[in-house]
């Protein structure tokens, strides 16, 4: 039995009923993605905690039996929404927590983190970053770095996990990131302005990167859309997202993202509003960047090299 095992047992605390629509209608629209950056392979567990009395939490590591390995790592939204609690709970075993309530009315929940990148109210867009993993408690010490996470109906109860349609496979499994940008359902209300996108996109670059990425680059792709390049002094992490002008119909979308002496970083597909996040770190490195809507490309030089 790991240390995990006894400790990290006080993820499951009871759940807690939610307004909004029934919990028939819970996750029949939104289809979620693993809560981590595109790309990055991830184990979910869900019986090493004897407090996860639904039987449907799940505790992620990068690798099983990790230790505090993933400490730190860059927690994404699994679906598009309204973030309705970011707080320390000092009333349970949660530690950081944050939840977002989805379109169909259904919430997800990200517990134990390191610190939290968004506040109540924010409307979020599918793979923006909200959060770093952690072992945060205010009730226990020594958990194991993870994030807990859970997806509920409407009315609170946490049912089985989905992700990118297909359900978790219980009570462990190894899955890879599709939360790749573009799949997304709009956030509810006014996410804001887009950088570069047209009246027709809702999204912007720094909501699509996360918090803490300013601009520093952009590129315009004819009529199409607008390709830009973001950086995180906290993180120091670049981003690369492709927006599209119009939210209309799907187009073929690509951003990129190149440091210089390593492979690079491509995420391509038919998406309606954009490509991306695309993110690495690059210190006193250069990098080289770019993106396309349909046949409108731009390619950067190698550059921003301090």
């Amino acid at each position: 039995m790991r240390i995990k095992t006894l400790i990290v047992g006080v993820c499951g605390i009871a759940a807690l009923p939610f307004a909004g629509t029934s919990a028939a209608n819970a996750s029949a629209a939104v289809v979620h993605q693993l809560p981590f950056p595109c790309g990055e392979t991830w184990t979910g567990d869900s019986n090493d905690s004897s407090a996860h009395t639904a039987g449907y939490e799940i505790d992620f590591n990068g690798r099983y039996n990790d230790g505090n390995a993933d400490l730190g790592r860059t927690v994404v939204a699994s679906a598009a929404g309204k973030v309705i609690m970011s707080e320390y709970r000092t009333t349970d075993g949660f530690g950081n927590v944050v939840k977002i309530r989805h379109a169909d009315g259904s919430v997800s929940l990200y517990a134990h983190m390191k610190s939290r990148a968004v506040s109540a109210g924010a409307n979020v867009a599918q793979g923006q970053q909200i959060g770093q993993v952690g072992n945060t408690s205010a009730k226990y010490k020594g958990i194991i770095a993870h994030l807990h996470y859970e997806q509920r109906t409407s009315s609170g109860s946490i049912v089985a996990a989905k992700f990118n349609g297909s359900t978790f496979g219980y009570s462990h499994q190894t899955l890879t990131s599709k939360n790749c940008g573009g799949g997304g359902t709009p956030a509810p209300g006014n996410p804001g302005k887009p950088t570069g996108g047209g009246s027709g996109n809702p999204y912007s670059a720094e909501q699509v990167c996360g918090a803490g990425f300013k601009q520093i680059g952009s590129a315009p792709l004819g009529s199409q859309g607008r390709v830009v390049l973001l950086y995180s002094a906290s993180t120091g992490q670049n981003c690369v997202t492709t927006l599209r002008n119009s939210g209309s119909g799907k187009a073929a979308v690509r951003a990129y993202l190149e440091v210089k002496g390593k492979a690079r970083t491509t995420d391509a597909g038919s998406y309606q509003y954009y490509a991306g996040p695309v993110r690495a770190k690059a210190s006193r490195t250069c990098v080289k960047w770019g993106g396309a809507v349909g046949s409108a490309a731009y390619d950067s030089p190698f550059e921003h090299c301090g």
